[in-house]
C-alpha cells in the first residue's frame, strides 16, 4: 500500500519540476536564494478504510515568494500557473484524484530584511 499524501506530493512536485520556477520542498531554501520561488510545504490527510480500499482527502499547501512587491501581477501569474498544473492531476500510480477546491491568499511578509509578497495556495483533492 502507498501513502496517498506522499503520492500526491510527488505528483505535484513532478508537475512543478517542468515549470520555469525554482521549486523547493522539505525546508525553505537558504538565505540568498534568488526570488521568486515555490515552496511545497504542509500536507494534511484524512482517510478512511473501506471494503474497496482507502479513500479520503489530501490538502497540499504551496507557497510562492517574490521580493518584488511592485510586481504583484507577476506573482499572480505564477500562482495561476501552479493552480493550472494542479488542476491537471487526475491519476497517479495507485489513486484517482478529484480536485475539490483551490484557495489562494496574498500576504505581506516581513520575515526578511526586504518586504516579500507571499502567496499561499491550498489545493484539496479527494482520492480513491
Amino acid at each position: 500500500m502507498y501513502d496517498p499524501q506522499q503520492e500526491l506530493f510527488t505528483a505535484i512536485r513532478m508537475a512543478l519540476a517542468g515549470s520555469p520556477y525554482d521549486v523547493y520542498d522539505g525546508a525553505l531554501p537558504p538565505d540568498g536564494t534568488p526570488y521568486p520561488f515555490i515552496y511545497l510545504a504542509e500536507t494534511m490527510l484524512s482517510d478512511d478504510i473501506r471494503k474497496n480500499g482507502v479513500v479520503g482527502n489530501v490538502t497540499q499547501t504551496i507557497h510562492i515568494y517574490s521580493n518584488d512587491v511592485r510586481k504583484r501581477g507577476t506573482a499572480s501569474l505564477m500562482a495561476f500557473a501552479v493552480k493550472n498544473l494542479c488542476r491537471h492531476i487526475q491519476h497517479t500510480t495507485n489513486f484517482s484524484w478529484d480536485l475539490i477546491s483551490v484557495r489562494q491568499q496574498h500576504l505581506s511578509d516581513n520575515t526578511t530584511d526586504e518586504p516579500l509578497l507571499h502567496i499561499v495556495i491550498d489545493v484539496e483533492y479527494r482520492f480513491s
